[in-house]
């Protein structure tokens, strides 16, 4: 099959990560699979490095002739390009899909993968779009596939959970036992014995970041913070940082290309996430067998067990999350169990190879579906 993958936006996050982890895989498979991207994007310059093709598209933002330019782009890339399938990652991508296969009497499927835990908006509009124009719509976790059927009154004959999946082979625990001590030299952290917590995600407000460094500033004793990640709270982050802890006690590490060596240096993995569907650095996390502090909110009850591989807290709130880091700080038997339960966890649930299965499987199946009605 000939798939393209389209991902509009100019940043680097879970939706683009997944893109280029189903292109990657896919390609491995056999497949032939090409990615549509602005200019200078992080999944175009990633994909390069892959060698997987790349097709750059025109901004789509600016006066409406310059964001027609990206539709007319789109529109000749799918009648030229001899695409069996179109993969969309987010509003603009379905958009400029959806326009290009509106205007061709032969198009190929589309399949919308839907990332995010929000309502999709009402209006006929986005109706259109999610229930006439994508062929399927893939969620990356079955409570955002019910609730879009519940809430919203989407068909979920069209919708089928497909959780993102990691390479279990790369994101391991450690080999040696020194490995911790090791990871945070090479990275410039201070050797003061403190314990490190950390958290990798867009800093953005539905993160609960600001819950995470005010939970900081209670515990009995000090800890130090990593946070892996860049968005529009990073100044209010920072700003809320100084305010509240002494210098250096939370490191800003930005977007990191390679989150294993930050992953490797902390003591406990923490993700106090308003909602979610299945977040990417969560599964990592497990498969590095890190003890976990999280939320039970959106698709992270499908790939975690409280008390079991990893500790929840209610989302939004300060003290339980206070509480239940000191609790595994002050124990290292229980970090220890629970590192020990999210690697089992991560094996049974977060494969990438599961991922592929079924990401081939709906691909085969839509294609097939596509040329038997042309025929």
């Amino acid at each position: 099959m000939k798939i393209l993958q389209i991902s509009s936006s100019p940043h680097w996050g879970g939706a683009q990560i997944r893109a280029l982890t189903e292109a990657a895989g896919l390609r491995s498979r056999g497949h032939e699979v090409v990615i549509a991207s602005p200019a200078g994007s992080p999944i175009g310059r990633r994909a390069a490095g892959l060698r997987i093709p790349v097709v750059e598209l025109p901004p789509a933002d600016g006066p409406l002739p310059t964001r027609l330019q990206p539709c007319i782009a789109m529109r000749r890339l799918v009648r030229d390009g001899g695409f069996d399938a179109l993969a969309t990652h987010g509003t603009i991508d379905s958009w400029l899909a959806a326009l290009a296969c509106a205007s061709l009497r032969r198009a190929p499927p589309i399949v919308r993968t839907h990332h995010a835990t929000a309502p999709v908006p009402h209006g006929p509009a986005a109706r259109w779009l999610y229930m006439s124009a994508a062929t399927r719509i893939v969620t990356t976790g079955e409570s955002v596939r019910q609730s879009l059927v519940r809430d919203q009154g989407f068909d979920g004959r069209r919708i089928v959970a497909i959780p993102t999946g990691i390479d279990l082979g790369y994101f391991k625990p450690a080999a040696t036992p020194t490995a911790t001590e090791e990871a945070r030299r090479a990275l410039g952290l201070p050797d003061d014995g403190l314990p490190v917590l950390g958290t990798v995600a867009s800093l953005r407000r539905s993160k609960g970041h600001h819950f995470l460094i005010e939970a900081l500033a209670g515990l009995d004793r000090p800890a130090r913070l990593l946070v892996v990640g860049d968005g529009p709270q990073r100044a209010a982050l920072e700003k809320q940082a100084d305010a509240l802890l002494p210098e250096g006690r939370v490191l800003f590490a930005g977007a990191q290309a390679e989150v294993l060596p930050w992953l490797r240096a902390l003591d406990v993995f923490v993700l106090p996430t308003l909602h979610e569907g299945v977040p990417q650095s969560l599964s990592q996390a497990m498969g590095v067998g890190l003890c976990c502090v999280t939320t039970p909110v959106g698709g992270i009850p499908e790939i975690a067990c409280d008390g079991e591989s990893a500790l929840f807290v209610p989302p939004g709130e300060v003290e339980p999350l206070r509480d239940a880091l000191q609790r595994v700080i002050d124990d290292p038997g229980l970090r220890a169990r629970l590192g020990t339960g999210a690697r089992a966890a991560a094996l049974d649930c977060c494969s990438i190879e599961a991922m592929l299965d079924r990401v081939e499987a709906l691909y085969r199946e839509l294609v097939d579906a596509s040329r038997e009605r042309r025929r």
